[in-house]
C-alpha cells in the first residue's frame, strides 16, 4: 500500500468512499455526498493535507486536516478526517493514513489536532487510540441521521 498526496485523478474515488458513508452510515453527519467542487478546492487549498492510501493502484482510503474553528488562536490546532472503503477496513489502511497525516502536521508546527468520533463506532476509536488520541469528551445526541439520534466522541493528540 502507497500513502501519497492526492491528486484531481482520486477526487472520484474519494468522493464515492465519502458519499456512501453520507448516505449509508453515521461516520458524517452529511445525509448527501459532497459536490465535486467541494473536494477540487480542499484538494487546491494549501495549508492542509489531503493524502490517499492506493492498493494496487486503486484508492483505498484517504485522510485530510482541515481549521479547527476559523479563529486566529486556534491556528496551531487541526482537525483529522480519515475514510477507508468497505473492505479494506482493519488492514491497517485507516493507521497508515493516520501515521502520514500527523507526521505531516508534526511537520508542520501543529500543536494539537483533534477528531471527531459518531457513535458507535468501535473500529474507529480504536484507530484513534492506537494512533495515540485520548478521549476528551462526548456530546450526546448532537446529531440525528438513518432515523436515530447519534452522539460524538471528540478526541485529542498532542503533537508538541
Amino acid at each position: 500500500m502507497d500513502i501519497r498526496r492526492a491528486l484531481p485523478a482520486d477526487l472520484d474515488t474519494v468522493a464515492d468512499i465519502y458519499g456512501r458513508e453520507a448516505r449509508e452510515g453515521h461516520a458524517t453527519f452529511d445525509v448527501e455526498p459532497r459536490p465535486t467542487t467541494w473536494w477540487e478546492e480542499k484538494l487546491a487549498a494549501t495549508d492542509d493535507h489531503f493524502l490517499v492510501a492506493e492498493h494496487q493502484g486503486r484508492v483505498v482510503g484517504y485522510a485530510t486536516s482541515g481549521a479547527f474553528r476559523p479563529k486566529p488562536a486556534y491556528r496551531h490546532t487541526r482537525e483529522s478526517t480519515v475514510y477507508v472503503a468497505p473492505g479494506h477496513q482493519g488492514l491497517g489502511t485507516g493507521r497508515a493514513l493516520y501515521d502520514a497525516l500527523l507526521a505531516g502536521l508534526a511537520d508542520d508546527g501543529v500543536h494539537l489536532v483533534v477528531a471527531a468520533v459518531a457513535l458507535p463506532n468501535p473500529a474507529s476509536l480504536a484507530l484513534h487510540r492506537a494512533c495515540g488520541f485520548e478521549e476528551v469528551g462526548v456530546m450526546r445526541e448532537v446529531g440525528r441521521k438513518l432515523g436515530r439520534w447519534v452522539d460524538l466522541a471528540w478526541l485529542q493528540k498532542v503533537l508538541g
